[in-house]
């Protein structure tokens, strides 16, 4: 008996071994993520303040001598750029690892990936720091930074295609292995998003190799806006998915878990997945409706296709609603919606995702305003745009990643969470904080508020704004409350949790699994070659008449 409780304890010992790369690798990605988050987020409070006239940039000034402008370039880099990548990375690298049961084939190029990923970062960070990079996120010309800011974002973004190439060469091995399985859900659907991302990232690639390095080093003496603006934002709708991806996998395979019950359909589960491989790309002119240059008829048709990319969100609602309700049941519930009250909302791996769920729903709403042709011109450039933005990146992405790491970082570190009502109220002031802040920018925006302006100091400040100003640094404020419970959580779990934690990964199985899977949904290539025929359709004559047509010829703009 001692001897098989022996040889048991050996073998669970070596299964944790063979993913010690990966396991280090989630833990460094997400540790640079969530530091990158941290900064990014004091700067969203010194943003909100200000907007209420109480002005910390002067008191920072040794360290931002950029002000408010600077610290708005920070806020949007470091939490929609820095934090979400190396989230993404470090949680795809080791979900994909998991649930294929077998290491990265090649150990080495998931260190490279780090590696590139990481000098990228500390070279952008240098300007960005000095006030040499304040041209917020989307950096559009004729706003001017230092070439090592966009060298250091191109190798950021270079070395995630590493990681698609690790996927892909590690599958492949996976399926010599083990010929006539399906590839495992988890592990489809992260291939599947680095395959959609590595296509995606073209666009902005081409912006900052044959545009922005060439301008900012004097290589040439100026630039083309439109042209710059169309790739950054052939890259830059996508990216809205590649956030939202990752949490989409864990709300499919391991939220139904968490809830004590399955997954109500996997191949539906696909089918939504290669709907965004699909669709992702080919949308993002709807972000130029306003810009001059482009067809309308393109405009209109970008504009379309947004509206079906939503729907294979719609089947993402669906799907886990079921699942839920499947879990709900399953532990007693009744009625028609009284099953919610079954679920076990005293998890707090469950209950942070899930209301993250229920504010992106809002969301996903307020995005059908922002992709119409026509509604769109009423709200752009507003704080509406801002409001949709924290509902997306800033909840259903980042509060789910919060959610995900109240078991990832017990399972990396093998101590259990510190305390599990500490985080169950991070994740309600998260989202009472989030539904006042998003709820009034989206009021200020509907009222005329501009966005990336700085209101504390704006001369027009109109009086119907100054009535719901306060609102938005209320909800900040327990935003903020929210992020140091969950912080100090994570730190003393790290540091003081108990020892022993040694739960699986929870993947959830399905009611309807991958027997039921056809297996056209377990391929890449014939979605691939969709993918890319409506990419050459919606983007080739736009993008051939303004490259036949650039003129580089604007110079750059340093008005820091």
């Amino acid at each position: 008996m001692a001897r098989a409780m022996t040889s048991s304890r050996s073998m669970v010992a070596e299964s944790a071994d063979r993913f010690s790369t990966e396991k280090r690798l989630a833990a460094i990605n997400i540790i640079i993520a969530f530091a990158a988050l941290a900064v990014g987020g004091l700067m969203g409070v010194f943003q909100v303040l200000n907007y209420n006239n109480i002005d910390l940039y002067p008191a920072v000034k040794p360290v931002l001598p950029g002000g408010y402008y600077q610290g708005l370039t920070l806020h949007g880099v470091l939490n929609v750029l820095v934090f979400t990548t190396f989230y993404i990375i470090g949680f795809l690298t080791f979900i994909f690892a998991k649930s294929l049961d077998k290491p990265l084939v090649s150990p080495a190029m998931g260190w490279a990936t780090l590696g590139v990923m990481a000098t990228g970062l500390l070279l952008a960070a240098v300007p960005l720091l000095l006030n040499q990079a304040t041209v917020m996120f989307t950096f559009y010309p004729p706003l001017k930074a230092s070439s090592l800011y966009y060298i250091g974002l191109t190798l950021v973004v270079a070395g995630t295609w590493l990681l698609l190439l690790n996927m892909v060469l590690t599958r492949n091995a996976w399926l010599k292995a083990n010929p006539g399985k399906k590839t495992p859900l988890a592990a489809f659907m992260a291939i599947t998003t680095m395959a959609m991302w590595t296509i995606a990232t073209i666009g902005i690639a081409s912006e900052m190799i044959f545009l922005l390095i060439p301008w900012s080093l004097g290589l040439v003496a100026g630039t083309d806006v439109i042209l710059a603006r169309t790739l950054f934002w052939f890259t830059g709708h996508p990216i809205v998915y590649f956030w939202l991806l990752p949490a989409y996998i864990s709300w499919y395979t391991l939220v139904p878990n968490h809830a004590g019950g399955k997954l109500f359909s996997e191949p539906m589960a696909r089918v939504s997945f290669i709907l965004f491989l699909i669709l992702s790309v080919p949308i993002g002119i709807h972000h130029q409706v306003a810009d001059p240059g482009i067809s309308e008829a393109w405009k209109l048709v970008h504009a379309t296709f947004t509206f079906v990319v939503f729907f294979p969100s719609l089947l993402t609602f669906f799907n886990v609603v079921a699942s839920l309700e499947y879990s709900g049941r399953k532990r007693g519930g009744k009625g028609w919606l009284t099953w919610i009250f079954s679920l076990p909302w005293g998890k707090p791996e469950f209950t942070t995702q899930v209301v993250a769920m229920l504010l992106f729903a809002f969301g996903g709403i307020g995005g059908l305003v922002n992709a119409s042709y026509n509604l769109n011109l009423v709200v752009h450039n507003t704080s509406w745009v801002s409001g949709h933005f924290h509902l997306t990146v800033g909840t259903a992405v980042a509060l789910s990643f919060m959610g995900i790491t109240y078991w990832l970082v017990p399972y990396l570190t093998g101590r259990h969470l510190w305390s599990r009502k500490m985080a169950l109220t991070q994740a309600w002031l998260w989202f009472v904080g989030m539904g006042i802040f998003s709820h009034f920018m989206h009021e200020l925006g509907l009222r005329g508020m501009p966005r990336r302006t700085m209101i504390g100091g704006a001369p027009y400040v109109l009086d119907n704004w100054k009535l719901l100003l306060p609102f938005t640094m209320i909800g900040g404020l327990l935003m903020f409350a929210s992020a140091a419970l969950y912080y100090f959580n994570i730190i003393m779990t790290i540091s003081a949790g108990k020892k022993g934690y040694n739960e699986p990964v929870p993947f959830a199985k399905a009611l309807s699994g991958p027997e039921d899977t056809p297996a056209i949904l377990d391929r890449f290539t014939p979605w691939l070659a969709v993918a890319a025929v409506l990419i050459l359709t919606n983007y080739g004559p736009t993008l051939f008449n303004l490259v036949t047509n650039a003129r580089l010829n604007i110079p750059g703009l340093s008005p820091w």
